[in-house]
Formats: structure tokens, C-alpha cells, sequence
């Protein structure tokens, strides 16, 4: 969506985009504030375990086709590990540790009892049909079965995967376990053990964070300019919340295209168009813009929410925003992040800025154990109460060190993580 995937025959480029390296850096940076001992980061970065499984699945015309997954545990001290499952052809082993890694950081910062797992599987789901998708999905879990349960790793919607998905894994593991065990996953439909206000937990939390971060840079929502790249469950549910909140939001795109309005958008009517035809293409009352300039337009907050490195060291000097809200994991390089926060631009990291997300899934499993449901008013109302307890605690963390809001949030997650090793000692 942006020129930060211009990657090709760019050796420079290509370090700079590595999401391992990127999560490494800010490692890296927290743990010398921590003075953490070789040893601990040698622990702390590795991941606990790998799977890469092979999954022969009937097409529809007949063929069988073997796809390629991965699921990748990172880390188990704090609880068991919780992350996404991504379907997608640009699925690599380097991008899933890293996000299992993140999901460690993510856990830790919002301080629930969770480590960092996450999946993938190289596949398009734009070319596959429902029926394949679902003996896909079946296969992968079977696959990975071993690894999986309520006390061990639970899975997640992400990128091209939904509740549908959640579902199909949590029917499979059932019927494998022989007894409905509905905390095997999180995102599921609500017929079926899944929370109110999961669906919108990402986007929640996103304007949650914008709302905290505002104070710092002296704004307030119905004098604030909003650009959101993305308009699918973060973007889009978190510009609508956004809107609902005085925010004008000026633009909104698709993979498809972009749009803006400087006066700002009619947030909930083309929400409406989107629902409609399934593409931002065709609403009427914006202008349609290249989705290559849309990060670079005059914002006083910026929302990545779409996917990895759209903000590198080739468009970070364009950026005008004042302040970064990520929705999407690792949307800026650690090299552009560094250039942006160096001109004085608020960041207000994936780790914390998106963790509604996963914070509602925590609820999900909660509920799921205990066979007792909330309401919506309920989640929503915990949500914003462990949301800003962690921003704040984040800009303490922030001042405290003299620091950039996403050094904090490493510094702190790290640290939870390396305290619990501390206390529980090496088994050996």
C-alpha cells in the first residue's frame, strides 16, 4: 500500500523491512537500558519452540495440493502463549517469529498472563474457495494439535483469517480431544463461546491510545485531523470509534485505493459503502488519491493500520503527523522510528497501541474457563481500564528513562518477562 514494499534489489532496504531484526533492535535497546546480562537476552530473544508442517489439502478440482505452515512459541514463563494465525503468500518463518516475539512484548505491556505465540500458512485465500479453506484450516490444526490447548498456545484470528476460522479450529481440536473445549481459541462467533466487543477490541483499543497520547501532544479530539491507512477491523472500526469521539478523520483506504476529504469523512457512511460493495472504490463524497501518497498527507495523527513496513527510511521525512497511533504490528521500521521520534513525532508502539485486540481475547478465555459471559458494557469498560493503566504506565516508564514511548513499552514488557525468569530460575 505504500512504498515501504519496495524491497526488491535493495539489499539495505531488505535488513531495514526484516520484522526479526526490527523486534531485535528494539530489544536490544530496552535491554541496555535494563543492563540485562548476555545470558538473560539469550533466553528472553530465543524463541521456545518452532513448528514447520507440511499440509496436503484437496483442492476442489481434485488436485492435492501440499501448502507450508508455521507456528512459532516464543515465549511460555508468564502463561501460555497467545497470537494470530495469518493466511497469506508472503508468509515467512522470519515474520512469524518476530510477531510471535511482539506477542510476547504485547502480553507483558497490557500485563496479562500470556507469552507470544503466532501461525501462518503460505496460501492466497483470494484464490481459494470456502471449502478448501475450511480442509486447509483442518489440516493445519491437526498439524500443530500437539502444541495447542487452553493451558498451552491459543490461537487467534489475523491477516485473511476470521471467526469462521476460529471456529473450524476449535471444532477440530474438539473432535480430536473428544470434549467441546471452546478456550482452544479466541475471535470466535458468539454462538459458540466467543466475547462481545471482541470484534471491535483492536480498533477500541487504538482510539483508546490516541486519546491518551493526545494529552501529551496537547490536542483534543474535535481539533485533531486523522489519517487511517486500512478500513478493515482496526482501521476502519477504530476511525468510526474515532469519529464518534470528535475526531475528523480525512482519509481511509483500501487495498484497492484511497480517500480523502480534507473537511473530514462521513466516517459511518462509508462504512456503509464498504459493507456494500466490499471496496472503498466509488463513494462519492471524496476525492479517490493515490494509496502511495496517503501516509505523507497533512494529519496531525497518523494510523497505520494496515500491515508491516509501510513507514521506512525512504518516506519517514515526508511524514507530517504529530503523533503516530500503530494499528497495524510493526507498520514503522525501527530505522524510520528513530528519524521520526529524532524530529520530535509522538509514537505510540504497536505493542501497546493495538493490544486491545489480544487484552479482549484474554477476556474471551476467561469467560470460556469459567462457562460465565459478560456484557458488552462490561469488556469495554475493562478494556479502557487496563488500556490506560498500561499507556500510562508506559509514559512513566518513558520519563523514568528519559525515553521514546516505544523504547518504554520494551523496557517494560522486557523487564516483567525477566522478572518472572528471575523469580522462577533456570530448571536444569
Amino acid at each position: 500500500m505504500s512504498s515501504g514494499h519496495a524491497l526488491a534489489n535493495d539489499p539495505a532496504m531488505q535488513e531495514e523491512c526484516n520484522p526479526f531484526l526490527s523486534m531485535a533492535r528494539g530489544f536490544n535497546t530496552a535491554a541496555d537500558h535494563l543492563e540485562l546480562d548476555e545470558g538473560l537476552r539469550d533466553v528472553l530473544r530465543s524463541p521456545d519452540r518452532e513448528l514447520k508442517v507440511s499440509l496436503p489439502v484437496r483442492m476442489d478440482d481434485g488436485r492435492v495440493k501440499v501448502f507450508t505452515g508455521y507456528r512459532v512459541q516464543h515465549n511460555t514463563l508468564r502463561g501460555p502463549c497467545k497470537g494470530g494465525i495469518r493466511f497469506a503468500p508472503d508468509v515467512n518463518l522470519d515474520e512469524v517469529r518476530a510477531l510471535a516475539a511482539w506477542m510476547t512484548w504485547k502480553c507483558s505491556v497490557v500485563n496479562l498472563p500470556f507469552g507470544g505465540g503466532k501461525g501462518g500458512v503460505i496460501c492466497d485465500p483470494r484464490t481459494m474457495s470456502k471449502g478448501e479453506l475450511e480442509r486447509l484450516t483442518r489440516a493445519y490444526t491437526i498439524a500443530i494439535m500437539d502444541i495447542l490447548g487452553p493451558d498451552r498456545d491459543v490461537p487467534a484470528p489475523d491477516m485473511n483469517t476470521n471467526e469462521q476460522t476460529m471456529a473450524w479450529i476449535m471444532d477440530t481440536y474438539s473432535m480430536h480431544a473428544r470434549r467441546t473445549t471452546t478456550a482452544i481459541v479466541t475471535g470466535k462467533p458468539l454462538s459458540i463461546g466467543g466475547s462481545q466487543g471482541r470484534r471491535e477490541a483492536t480498533g477500541r483499543g487504538v482510539m483508546i491510545s490516541a486519546n491518551q497520547a493526545l494529552k501529551i501532544v496537547g490536542l483534543r479530539p474535535e481539533d485533531t485531523r486523522v489519517v487511517v491507512q486500512g478500513s478493515g477491523n482496526v482501521g476502519g472500526i477504530g476511525a468510526l470509534l474515532m469519529h464518534q469521539e470528535g475526531y475528523r478523520i480525512t482519509s481511509l483506504s483500501d487495498m484497492y485505493g484511497c480517500i480523502y476529504n480534507e473537511n473530514g469523512l462521513d466516517v459511518p457512511a462509508v462504512m456503509l459503502h464498504l459493507k456494500e460493495t466490499g471496496r472503498l472504490e466509488g463513494y462519492a463524497e471524496a476525492e479517490h488519491i493515490e494509496s502511495s501518497t496517503q501516509l505523507e498527507l497533512d494529519c496531525d495523527v497518523l494510523v497505520p493500520a494496515a500491515t508491516e513496513n509501510q513507514i521506512t527510511s525512504r518516506n519517514a521525512d515526508r511524514i507530517q503527523a504529530k503523533l503516530i497511533v500503530e494499528g497495524a504490528n510493526g507498520p514503522t521500521t525501527a530505522v524510520a522510528s528513530k528519524m521520526l521520534e529524532d524530529r520530535g513525532v509522538v509514537i505510540v508502539p504497536d505493542i501497546l497501541a493495538n493490544a486491545g485486540g489480544v487484552t479482549v481475547s484474554y477476556f474471551e478465555w476467561v469467560q470460556d474457563r469459567m462457562g460465565y459471559f459478560w456484557t458488552q458494557e462490561i469488556v469495554n469498560s475493562r478494556l479502557e481500564q487496563i488500556m490506560v493503566q498500561a499507556f500510562d504506565e508506559v509514559a512513566e516508564t518513558a520519563k523514568r528513562y528519559q525515553v521514546g514511548l516505544r523504547t518504554a513499552a520494551y523496557i517494560l514488557a522486557i523487564d516483567r518477562v525477566a522478572t518472572v525468569y528471575r523469580m522462577r530460575g533456570l530448571f536444569s
